[in-house]
């Protein structure tokens, strides 16, 4: 694991600058200064020390295994449970605790963590408190998760959505994230379903769709361009427009984001962003939305699809019982829907479009059997180019474009997709 993983990092351009929720523009600066020489040094150390580190020292290293009734586990939100992203965490985290059989008071929980020093102290205190496992799961906590583990090291340290522990040298840190892009793929589906149906009745002549983001960053950019290419494999002609709120959580700022792009004629809206806030404003605006982590159909009864989400309680219950039987994490985790990992939320029975639920089964069947990979390079060009066609494309991004597709969280946990594909207007260009 740790050898495949310095090849990707390797690859310089691979460091991924987001998260689903959190991460702030000046850590995502700092991380996306990292060059390719010092990718390549970090990622030459790692594999010399996956090379000389024998597995019975991994195993060491986990540790002797915890009796059940002695394990405590901690958890570090961003946010809360009204906010979307960590409540899909916290969903997570009650069905790791109810898979294991853990008490209430084996869960210790540290609520609306901001990225700053407060991440460490709240990671110190965890560890103080007899926590043999500690999550985090917001972008920029990672470098305090770091400098815990470092204090800690007969502590597990997991962080969601960072790139970093594969090169920081230390054992009981990990990453882990899904392959999201996979739901949003098939949301998109579901999305382009009633964009279909939506022409057919004549209410719609030009199936502009808009994206409400949150950050420039390769999560945000894999996520809505899965989203459209769900939506363009059953309505070809549809295009989108993204704009950007700079922000991981605001309500405010979503609702403006989604009444803009709704005034510049987008008839459908989907969303990286953590709020109800673009799902309100096409309620009031009567226009069909596609939301994120959470069912919207409680903020838009009317219009309101299905949200692309994720499960957090496989990874959650899997490193808790590694902890339990001693056993190595791996360093950078990552599953899709195949494990159960990704979803999407209930579909808006009455809302979406007549053979929308069939459509779903068939095209989750295909994801999970391998058979439709959703970066195919044969449905998306850049400047009318497909990518085998384009040699600087197939240079810049020769650990990932292979056998006619992009390995989107194949390779590494942290997103990596960030090319600007034919079909979309982005608000940064």
């Amino acid at each position: 694991m740790k050898k495949t993983l310095s090849v990707i990092l390797a690859a310089a351009m691979m460091v991924s600058l987001a998260a689903c929720s959190g991460g702030s523009s000046s850590t995502s600066t700092t991380a996306a200064a990292t060059t390719a020489a010092a990718a390549s040094e970090a990622a030459a150390e790692t594999e010399a020390a996956a090379e000389a580190e024998p597995e019975s020292e991994a195993a060491e290293a986990a540790g002797a295994g915890v009796a059940k009734e002695d394990l405590k586990v901690g958890f570090i939100f961003v946010g809360d449970e009204n906010e979307g992203y960590t409540a899909a965490h916290y969903e997570g985290a009650k069905a790791m605790q109810e898979a294991l059989g853990l008490s209430d008071d084996q869960i210790l929980i540290k609520w609306t963590i901001p990225e700053d020093e407060s991440c460490y102290d709240a990671a110190v205190d965890l560890a103080d408190s007899g926590c043999q496992i500690v999550f985090a799961n917001s972008f920029g906590h990672e470098d305090y998760m770091i400098q815990a583990a470092e204090e800690f090291p007969d502590v597990q340290f997991a962080h969601a959505t960072g790139y970093q522990a594969a090169s920081c040298g230390l054992d009981n840190m990990h990453n882990f994230f899904t392959s999201v892009y996979e739901s949003r793929y098939v949301s998109g589906v579901v999305a382009g379903l009633k964009l279909n149906e939506m022409i057919a009745d004549g209410t719609v002549t030009d199936p502009k769709i808009g994206y409400v983001g949150a950050y420039p960053y390769a999560e945000v950019i894999s996520g809505y361009t899965s989203f459209f290419l769900g939506v363009r494999s059953v309505c070809p002609e549809a295009y989108m427009e993204v704009t950007y709120t700079n922000s991981w959580a605001s309500f405010d700022l979503e609702k403006e984001a989604a009444e803009a792009l709704i005034a510049d004629n987008c008839v459908l809206i989907s969303q990286h962003a953590d709020t109800t806030g673009a799902p309100t404003a096409c309620e009031a605006a009567g226009v069909p939305v596609v939301g994120y982590n959470i069912s919207m159909i409680a903020t838009a009864p009317t219009q309101a699809l299905t949200s692309a989400s994720i499960n957090w309680g496989p990874y959650y219950t899997y490193a808790v019982q590694c902890v339990v039987d001693g056993e190595p994490i791996v360093v950078d985790w990552c599953q899709g829907y195949a494990e159960g990992a990704d979803k999407i939320t209930e579909l808006n029975e009455g809302v979406v479009a007549e053979g929308t639920a069939e459509k779903v089964a068939e095209v989750e069947a295909a994801i999970k059997d391998g058979s439709l990979k959703v970066f195919d390079t044969s449905t998306w060009t850049v400047n009318g180019i497909q990518a085998e066609d384009d040699a600087e494309m197939m240079e810049k991004y020769a650990a990932y474009i292979s056998d006619g597709y992009f390995h989107e969280s194949e390779l590494a946990s942290a997103p990596a997709f960030d090319i600007k594909i034919d079909g979309i207007t982005d608000k940064t260009n």
